[in-house]
């Protein structure tokens, strides 16, 4: 039987589980597998449109991957695999511009091009956030730019006017002083591939729910472990001292009722520009194992 293959994203709690040996602790057979820092985060220079949405329908190959719960939702949905009901988690999140920006106000991001991940946490989460403030049509969204750390890249760099971000870039960006316009948390889900045994779900979720004790109780312990999966050109600059815990695991259900309420959320706000937002109901798109 293959090995339970696990990819972190982007959060501390699996790196807590790995280098602590609860996965082992709990009898997992499973390989962990890093992709951001390996790639010197190149990974997430995907081109315009290329979101987390177009990664499901590429095939993810961890048993259990993770995007935002917007996407997790539709893919499931369309049958890119199933969702777990019994657990999400809650991301920092924010929009930041140049220090010397003039934008000061989220009304002022009114036309301001703002880089985000097309069909991503970043896409909805912007839009939910600052409809508060400006409607949708005068949001100027730009997809082109890439994922998470292509991003963070841009903004570093100065060509990107404004920019959304969310876990260790989010901490990265007020460190070195972006200010932050508009904080955008979001909620994201867990996809379960590959039909893995009921089993090894269990013992990975209380892998992850002892971490997550660790985490709350003496976060300072474990900030180090951003490092993980930045890129080894920012390491030097990085002090996550300073930084915060992220991601946080929330082990309740992703109920019928909120399942319902985002997907009614997502057509309302024109996300999937065909309107397809799968045929799958609650019961066909989730599982539970717990």
């Amino acid at each position: 039987m293959a090995k339970f293959l696990i990819e972190p994203h982007f959060r501390l709690q699996e790196w807590i589980a790995h280098d602590k040996g609860y996965f082992t602790d709990e009898g997992l057979d499973y390989e962990f597998r890093e992709t951001v820092r390996a790639s010197d985060g190149k990974i997430h220079d995907k081109g315009d449109k290329q979101g987390a949405m177009q990664s499901f329908e590429a095939g993810r190959k961890a048993d259990v991957s993770c995007a935002c719960h917007w996407t997790v939702n539709v893919a499931a949905s369309k049958g890119h695999g199933r969702m777990a009901s019994e657990l999400y988690s809650v991301s920092p999140a924010g929009i930041f511009v140049q220090p010397d920006s003039k934008i000061k106000t989220p009304e002022d991001l009114a036309g301001v091009p703002i880089s985000v991940g097309y069909q991503s946490g970043s896409h909805y989460a912007t839009v939910q956030a600052l409809e508060q403030f400006i409607p949708q049509d005068k949001m100027n969204l730009v997809y082109s730019d890439g994922m998470l750390f292509a991003r963070m890249d841009k903004l570093i760099e100065g060509k990107a006017p404004a920019v959304h971000l969310f876990s260790g870039p989010y901490y990265f960006a007020e460190q070195l002083g972006f200010r932050k316009i508009l904080d955008t948390t979001f909620m994201i889900g867990m996809m379960i591939h590959n039909d893995p045994d009921p089993e090894d779900l269990r013992k990975f979720y209380r892998a992850l729910r002892r971490a997550q004790r660790d985490l709350d109780l003496r976060p300072e312990k474990y900030l180090h472990y951003y490092l993980k999966e930045f890129p080894e050109r920012y390491h030097a600059k990085m002090d996550t001292r300073r930084w915060g815990p992220g991601e946080r695991l929330v082990f309740e259900p992703y109920s019928e009722e909120v399942y319902t309420e985002a997907r009614d959320w997502i057509a309302s706000h024109g996300i999937f520009p065909d309107g397809n937002l799968g045929t799958g109901g609650y019961d066909r798109a989730t599982v539970t194992v717990c």
